[in-house]
């Protein structure tokens, strides 16, 4: 009987080859607001060996309600390093590379990204997140899985992955769609993504961006939001990463 690690529960039911596996993959992450931190946190803790972070925002309080980093104590503070303090609390054996600025067309090639084996796009930024999947799908060893809108969901069996093409209902995925076709037209490869056709509007007040948020504060609207909804969008797409890695290697053992 082997001795216990933080690992265990995952061989105990993937086997010490793929774990091997896991360790050895590296995962992009773009964005780490309520779908990118979460993703994060079940990748590490599922033993995933490197990520690379990229997100530019400080913790404001409107992040508090559904992000992983986001409490009233870390407001204010980089959202990505907060973030990386905690992975590495959890696997001090996780190598992170960590990027506290936005991803861009003009700086995309600075990020390396035919190094890893996924890229997960958790951009909500419609210029940002086109320019991202493009990038990304450029390079043949890289698989990539997107998140779609998140904003005002709130039943979580509604929320399911498909090929983008498939998707149906989805507003960003239709902005995105309609943003492609003026912009060089469609990726060549096919990607899956975690959405939702669910449909809610506003019920409150409107909330003006936080200034102190780089990114917020470019929205022209900002949508309600739910913890349990943004997770699971995020523990998806981490899911659909170690489904892939299992198909692939089909490790036992």
């Amino acid at each position: 009987m082997s001795h216990p690690t933080i690992l265990s529960r995952v061989e105990l039911m993937l086997g010490a080859s793929l774990v091997d596996k896991l360790r050895a993959t590296r995962v992009a992450i773009i964005g780490l607001g309520g779908v990118g931190s979460w993703c994060a946190e079940s990748l590490v803790r599922s033993g995933i060996g490197e990520l690379m972070l990229v997100d530019s925002d400080k913790v404001s309080i409107t992040n508090v309600n559904r992000q992983l980093m986001a409490t009233t104590k870390t407001v204010g503070l980089s959202k990505v390093s907060v973030l990386a303090e905690r992975l590495k609390e959890i696997n001090p054996d996780v190598k992170l590379d960590v990027h506290e600025t936005v991803y861009n067309e003009e700086n995309a090639a600075s990020f390396d990204l035919g190094r890893f084996d996924y890229v997960i796009d958790a951009i909500d930024s419609l210029s940002e997140k086109a320019s991202l999947i493009r990038h990304a799908l450029s390079f043949p060893n890289v698989k990539l899985f997107a998140s779609m809108g998140a904003a005002l969901k709130m039943d979580p069996f509604k929320i399911r992955a498909s090929e983008f093409r498939k998707i149906e209902g989805d507003g960003l995925a239709r902005a995105l769609r309609q943003k492609f076709k003026k912009t060089g037209g469609f990726p060549r490869r096919k990607f899956t993504c975690v959405w939702s056709d669910e449909h809610r509007e506003n019920l409150g007040d409107a909330i003006q961006p936080d200034i102190e948020d780089s990114w917020g504060a470019k929205k022209a609207r900002i949508n309600g939001t739910i913890a349990h909804t943004t997770a699971i969008f995020g523990f998806a797409l981490a899911g659909l990463v170690l489904k892939d890695i299992e198909e692939s290697y089909g490790c036992k053992g």
